[in-house]
């Protein structure tokens, strides 16, 4: 589909200015959709949005400003959005070398990639299904394992970034099921992937490179939240844009105490997350 085509259907980006979130933004554009840009730095954002309405010829893209470790943050973005939204993409993500706290006192990986995405998917759960069918394509990553329920901070274990960040993505591949389940009747599907291994600020953060392009990284997470041949497909994981058997799937129990750990960490009340 060409920009010149415009689907009536709004898609959002956080993390819009990382490398997977701008090529997803972008890919965004050029399929014709409306894209709000999500992120902090308002001069890179704007920059953004200006850039990718030059490239596509889509003048239909805007931007907001939300730190999304913060849940004031995206309580005010929710409560002052206007117009539908259809897709929401959660990308945003941290992993600094050394531990540090939001000013809510908050470890800032797990406050940006774990409640984060559960708290943009809780506030923006009305809104999508007034929208509905609307999809969330939560961006995780193959590389997961070692969550603590006990340590989620890593106030008892030594911080070493790569562990936080296995914890933080096991976390979303394990919330997106139980999203899917308590969504489904709102005419959300909610699904969560393995980008592609892309040299980023995060990925130099963690100690690697990578060997894919920002676009090849976007790619599986555009086509979840677009093709047609996914529609009602919900709670799944995939790399590649293939279904791929996860891991944590069979982590019922525990998949449920940490949404109800994730509720305890919900200062304002939604009337979503039940």
């Amino acid at each position: 589909m060409r920009p010149d085509q415009k689907p009536d259907m709004t898609a959002a980006v956080t993390g819009a200015t990382g490398a997977i979130g701008e090529a997803a933004a972008l890919q965004l554009a050029n399929l014709g959709y409306r894209v709000v840009l999500i992120a902090r730095n308002e001069e890179k954002t704007a920059s953004l949005a200006d850039r990718i309405i030059r490239e596509t010829g889509n003048s239909r893209i805007s931007y907001r400003l939300a730190d999304i470790s913060r849940e004031s943050h995206i309580k005010s973005l929710s409560s002052s959005w206007e117009g539908e939204l259809h897709i929401l993409i959660n990308n945003a993500a941290a992993s600094p070398p050394v531990r540090q706290e939001t000013p809510e006192g908050i470890e800032l990986q797990f406050a940006t990639n774990v409640l984060g995405y559960f708290w943009m998917t809780s506030y923006f759960s009305q809104l999508l299904a007034s929208s509905s069918p609307s999809r969330i394509v939560n961006v995780a990553s193959y590389w997961a394992g070692g969550l603590d329920l006990s340590d989620l901070e890593f106030k008892r274990r030594p911080y070493h970034n790569h562990d936080a960040y296995r914890q933080s993505k096991q976390a979303n591949r394990m919330l997106t099921p139980v999203f899917a389940d308590r969504l489904a009747s709102l005419g959300i599907t909610v699904n969560a992937c393995h980008p592609g291994d892309v040299n980023s600020k995060l990925s130099n953060d963690l100690g690697f490179g990578g060997n894919q392009s920002p676009a090849a990284g976007a790619k599986t997470p555009v086509w979840l939240a677009t093709s047609e041949d996914l529609s009602g497909i919900s709670g799944k994981y995939f790399e590649d844009q293939k279904e791929t058997p996860c891991r944590f799937a069979s982590e019922t129990e525990k998949s449920k105490d940490l949404f109800d750990i994730c509720i305890d960490y919900t200062q304002f009340s939604t009337n979503l997350i039940k």
